[in-house]
């Protein structure tokens, strides 16, 4: 039996990132993990293996749509899949080994298994039962089920299944118009599969500013999507490897039928806390399955706390990560702080979309008065010569005090755009601030100052 300051529950994100903070805060650390490679579900069949495909198959489009505008001829390249998926795996090797190279040289001892909790101060993992002093879950999530469809990851596929199909599908429907269905869609109709997606409500991306959602379901019909919106999904049966989806339009509540080679449900994602023994425990949850936490992230037994995809808030890689650094820091005896207000988002599609802060939905409804300020991507030169003109940026400041309240952007680098006003959002800043700092030309960052000049006097360049 070995006993630690602080054992970690889950070496994703927020898990990985908790453990090391605390090594570096001088504590003796370890990390329970039963996958076969540190990183959870995200650098191992997330975030990481999907941008990686997400890039792939853009550097196809690129070559199929614009290398000969640009004086490249030759014949377009043709798709081998399985060195597509070798170099997707390769990927996440070096991201997931590079995990381990980081706790080795934070001295983190990784213990391989799956975890459990008898009692306060004692993490179970197989036979062996290790004391800490704290123990912190971060066990994070899985893929919601929907009632009457039955994911066996070869036809009916996950995001996790969708990263390892056998075969490019000729028909592809996803159950769900969010962030998982829509980058893993794009993928797909990139590699010349037909995709449609059934959406339940009336938009795509739920909670993203309407004119965004709007304007993003535009250019990704432009793409070849194609969406039904409204529409309840009844039941999804397979049949000698193809699959038949039922589904029901609110509207009107007619049935309708698609035919399909494969289906990715990405209805969303929910706790993943089986087996940790939190129940027996007497853990608080609340009323949607998260775990109960107060402001410094601790549960109602004590010693035990919980961040990430466990808790509330959503669930995204870099929110876990901060909670992480900030639980890490509370143990230690300091006062972290995390801004909720300032978690950014982010669709990796292409344009990419992001998003930070209030949506002028929020906005209205909290009866704020507030300006807006755009600028379109057609306005910025650097743009215009990388065929990336689509799209705008739009600031939402108060309107009497000129601080940024909320940006969207849909365009090119817009998961990196998004960080300059993440940053003066965190120092308060307003509008003007942006408008007044110096941004280099010829760069996209150029439509992000003159949306917040169109906040003001007007945009130079539009």
């Amino acid at each position: 039996m070995s006993s630690y300051d602080v054992i970690v529950i889950g070496a994703g994100p927020g898990g990985y990132v908790c453990a090391i903070r605390c090594a570096q805060l001088g504590m003796k650390v370890a990390v329970v993990e039963g996958r076969a490679t540190l990183g959870g579900t995200c650098l191992n069949v997330g975030c990481i293996p999907s941008k990686a495909m997400l890039h792939a198959t853009h550097m196809l489009h690129e070559a199929e749509h614009n290398f000969a505008s640009m004086g490249l001829k030759g014949k377009a390249p043709s798709v081998d899949w399985k060195q597509m998926l070798a170099y997707k795996d390769e990927t996440i090797a070096q991201n997931t080994g590079g995990i381990e190279f980081l706790f080795k040289k934070n001295k983190v001892d990784w213990i391989k298994g799956w975890g459990s909790i008898p009692e306060a101060g004692k993490v179970k993992v197989g036979d062996d039962v290790h004391d800490a002093k704290h123990i912190v879950i971060a066990s994070g999530s899985e893929a919601s089920a929907l009632p009457g469809v039955e994911v066996d990851e070869k036809t009916v596929v996950t995001s996790t299944g969708a990263l390892e199909l056998g075969k490019i599908p000729k028909k592809l429907v996803v159950i769900g118009a969010g962030v998982i269905g829509l980058e893993l869609g794009s993928v797909y109709a990139r590699l010349g599969a037909e995709v449609e997606v059934v959406e339940f409500l009336d938009a795509i991306t739920p909670g993203m500013d309407a004119e965004i959602a709007r304007q993003f379901q535009k250019m990704l019909t432009k793409q070849g999507l194609k969406f039904t919106l409204g529409a309840a999904v009844q039941s999804v049966a397979v049949k000698n490897n193809k699959a038949t989806v039922t589904y029901k339009l609110r509207k009107d509540d007619s049935e309708h039928t698609l035919q399909a080679d494969t289906v990715l449900v990405a209805t969303g994602r929910k706790p993943f806390t089986a087996g940790l023994g939190i129940d027996a425990l007497g853990v608080e949850m609340t009323e949607r399955g998260q775990i109960k936490i107060d402001g410094k992230y601790a549960t109602n037994i004590a010693g035990i706390y919980a961040i990430g995809d466990t808790v509330e808030g959503p669930m995204l890689a870099h929110k876990a990560e901060d909670e992480g650094m900030a639980v890490a820091e509370g143990i230690a005896g300091q006062q972290p702080h995390v801004n909720y207000g300032v978690i950014p988002g982010v669709i990796y599609t292409h344009p990419e979309v992001a998003n930070v802060g209030e949506t002028e939905e929020s906005l209205k409804k909290q009866g704020r008065a507030y300006k807006v300020g755009k600028f379109p991507f057609m306005g910025n030169a650097r743009a215009k010569a990388n065929f990336a003109g689509d799209g705008f940026v739009k600031l939402l400041v108060d309107a009497t005090t000129d601080r940024i309240l909320g940006a969207h952007i849909i365009g090119p680098m817009a998961g990196d755009l998004i960080h300059e006003i993440c940053v003066g959002m965190e120092f308060g800043a307003a509008a003007e601030d942006i408008a007044r700092t110096c941004h280099a030309h010829p760069t996209y960052s150029e439509a992000v100052r003159e949306a917040a000049l169109a906040c003001g006097d007007g945009a130079i360049h539009a």
